[in-house]
């Protein structure tokens, strides 16, 4: 297994070939693909594809999967996300993630944050996925400090971020699952585990950048709240749109996100 490595967690066949798609152009070297056997997918000649039967049922399965990943790869560069998910970092129309990655090592980074930003149909009626009619929120972002949980002080250079369909809509969400802020990008490393809230068991992996000056920050642009919410029980009778006076179409380029705020280039160029 050579690196970079991305890690693609299929819950259902919306979208999963475009998002493993997304992750050969992004660069990925190699590709895991987790996936029911049902769900079938084309993988790219050029990058290496290994695929496992995997089935997202319970508490714990996606650490599980990603830190058995982690372990077959110690030292390398990770990415994980689910299917109808697309990793978009600062530049990434010109430039390939193992570039970007080389950088953020260079500056002495093994983890990086990436934000969770939900995408949405303009008309949600025949389904809350449409990558042509798409849309996001371009406002209603905010943070929280993070509290240690031994001793209730706000904890160095972490926080909680929160916004999106979770912010708008979060009388349906648990107060768990509200967070939209993820370490997407992690380098392997013995004894670092991914955990269910989506932070890593080293402190240092979960922060925003370092001491001394502004790091590298990516988003995930995600349609899986809008799945989720139009398909559970408790939420899909209550919800007729997700569209709002601050929704614009999702132009799917890093520079509009960059201009929204949603990602930092930090001293990378």
């Amino acid at each position: 297994m050579t690196g970079p490595v991305g890690i693609l967690l299929v819950e259902d066949d919306i979208e999963a070939q475009s998002a493993l798609d997304h992750l050969v152009r992004a660069g990925f070297k190699t590709v895991v693909v987790m996936a029911p056997e049902r769900v079938a997918l084309t993988p790219d000649s050029a990058v290496a594809v290994i695929r496992v039967g995997w089935r997202n049922q319970s508490r714990g399965r996606v650490p599980d999967a990603v830190n058995a990943v982690a372990r077959k790869g110690p030292g390398l560069w990770m990415h994980y996300c689910f299917n109808a998910e697309y990793l978009f970092f600062p530049f990434c129309e010109t430039r390939k993630v193992g570039e970007m990655l080389a950088f953020h090592t260079e500056e002495r980074r093994a983890a990086m944050l990436t934000y969770v930003v939900d995408l949405y149909a303009e008309d949600i009626s025949t389904g809350a996925v449409c990558r042509e009619t798409a849309h996001l929120d371009a406002s209603g972002y905010y943070a929280t400090s993070r509290p240690d949980p031994v001793t209730n002080y706000p904890m160095e250079r972490q926080l909680d971020f929160h916004g999106g369909l979770r912010w708008r809509f979060e009388e349906h969400v648990p107060a768990n699952r509200r967070r939209i802020d993820r370490i997407g990008l992690f380098r392997a490393a013995p004894g670092v585990d991914l955990r269910e809230d989506h932070t890593f068991s080293q402190p240092e992996y979960n922060t925003y950048s370092c001491p001394w000056h502004h790091n590298l920050t990516a988003a995930i642009c995600s349609f899986r709240a809008a799945k989720a919410l139009t398909t559970n029980a408790g939420s899909r009778y209550d919800i007729s749109t997700f569209m709002w006076y601050r929704s614009v179409p999702f132009e799917w380029t890093s520079q509009q996100l960059l201009d929204l705020g949603l990602m930092e280039p930090g001293q990378w160029f």
